[in-house]
């Protein structure tokens, strides 16, 4: 148990001492558990979970706490402590983005806005709204689930883009199979989209692919 452990050893107490970037991601997860089970120390249990996702820390991004609480040890407790944690990370990661950065290039959006993105399981169709520079305004998850214009329909990307009064938008979506390459879908909904942008005035500057460890802009292809 971690109490039985010297202090200079314990999380907590290397945290104070050290600061959260020295500590490893089981020791920044145990200090989130607070305690293990009457079987497992609070470490030994942050390691179940790490390998329980399988692709470690990042996987966390789309884990739910239904899976999480699959794991022996982990209550809804726990499950809601690490989702929450995870996700003021990504807050905190994308307003930075927000407010400091203007999109100059697919790489920009790719980076900034599309690293969470790698580990969905499931398809997530995000829009990023532009301002007249090109500075983003903000960015929706329009939809979850395999692409088909059912889903993806121009209203409701364009509804809140004029909420937003945004001057254009990025459309960004990922294949959890980890390859980028569009679909034929992926090019149908892209073209209805922009049609419909270019009647309102609205420009579609993009649309990006997001794979398992690179991406695919339609503008970069000369595609849109």
């Amino acid at each position: 148990m971690i109490r039985d452990l010297p202090l200079d050893e314990r999380p907590r107490e290397r945290m104070i001492s050290l600061g959260p970037g020295r500590l490893s991601n089981g020791e920044l997860l145990a200090i989130l558990l607070q305690t293990g089970t009457s079987e497992v120390s609070a470490l030994a249990l942050a390691q179940r979970v790490l390998e329980a996702t399988g692709e470690g820390i990042h996987q966390l991004t789309d884990t739910t706490v239904q899976e999480l609480t699959a794991i022996r040890g982990i209550g809804p407790s726990k499950a809601v402590r690490i989702l929450a944690a995870v996700e003021l990370g990504n807050r905190i990661h994308m307003n930075h983005f927000l407010v400091r950065e203007r999109i100059l290039s697919p790489s920009d959006i790719y980076q900034h806005l599309g690293q969470d993105m790698r580990f969905f399981k499931k398809e997530v169709f995000r829009v990023v709204f532009l301002d007249t520079k090109n500075q983003v305004i903000d960015y929706e998850n329009i939809s979850v689930g395999s692409l088909n214009a059912s889903i993806v329909h121009p209203r409701e990307v364009f509804n809140r883009a004029i909420k937003k009064s945004a001057a254009g938008v990025l459309l960004m979506h990922n294949h959890p199979s980890g390859n980028p390459e569009p679909s034929a879908e992926d090019y149908q909904i892209t073209r209805r989209i922009k049609e419909a942008g270019d009647l309102i005035g609205i420009k579609v500057l993009d649309h990006v692919i997001i794979g398992s460890e690179k991406y695919f802009s339609m503008k970069e292809e000369k595609l849109i």
